[in-house]
């Protein structure tokens, strides 16, 4: 029996969860959005929100309980990193650390780079001041996972988005009904063009019969 059970367990225990919680919080923080599963993208969704409101009211307190909730790590590491593809190093949501603010030593090790606490404070938070709740959004991508089939989704920071799908594909419902319309388009056009074709037969016999008339009438009148 469930007693005093809720919540998503997603199959692992207290602290495997809480970790993986903070891991896709944290990737969404730096990247902007993260593609996971559904029932992942459900649990870290209020955790995400909940730690935007704290650090919009942008005071040592509340730098401090985000601290607690989150581990704060060195990111954007990628940004200057020599086997990233330059294409790779772009972001629609918010502008990208220099690559002079990143620093490696001479192992290959991150040495120098912006902290993930003061990345929320002083760029996540003051994209939504002047919103009040609903900071992320979930898209279905229209794809599954290999293994198990689960649906892939993308978890989004809101705000710099265009149109209602960003990176996923068209859903299946909008790809039958436009092979419908694209069906009865074809249809409509092959009935005109029969009519067409049905209307130049009558049109030529209209004047023989008119002809023959008028000469039946010359015929009786003579």
């Amino acid at each position: 029996m469930r007693h005093r059970v809720f919540g998503r367990h997603l199959s692992r225990d207290e602290e495997h969860r809480r970790a993986m919680i903070r891991n896709l919080a944290a990737g969404l923080f730096e990247h902007g959005r993260v593609e996971t599963t559904l029932p992942k993208a459900k649990a870290v969704q209020p955790f995400v929100e909940k730690i935007i409101t704290v650090a919009k009211r942008g005071t040592l307190r509340a730098r401090r309980q985000i601290e607690a909730r989150i581990n704060d790590r060195r990111i954007h590491a990628w940004v200057a990193h020599p086997n990233v593809p330059d294409a790779r190093k772009s972001n629609p949501y918010f502008d990208l650390p220099d690559q002079s603010e990143i620093e490696f030593n001479r192992y290959g090790e991150l040495r120098k780079s912006p902290r993930l606490v003061q990345h929320i404070m002083t760029t996540i938070a003051p994209m939504f001041a002047r919103r009040d709740g609903g900071y992320t959004r979930i898209v279905k991508l229209g794809k599954h996972r290999l293994g198990d089939g689960a649906d892939l989704v993308q978890l989004q920071l809101v705000g710099k988005e265009e149109g209602p799908q960003i990176g996923g594909g068209e859903s299946r419902r909008r790809e039958q009904a436009d092979n419908r319309t694209a069906f009865a388009a074809r249809l409509r056009k092959g009935a005109a063009a029969q009519d067409e074709a049905d209307a130049k037969p009558a049109e030529a016999a209209a004047p023989q019969k008119s002809q023959d008339t008028s000469d039946t009438s010359d015929t009786n009148g003579t």
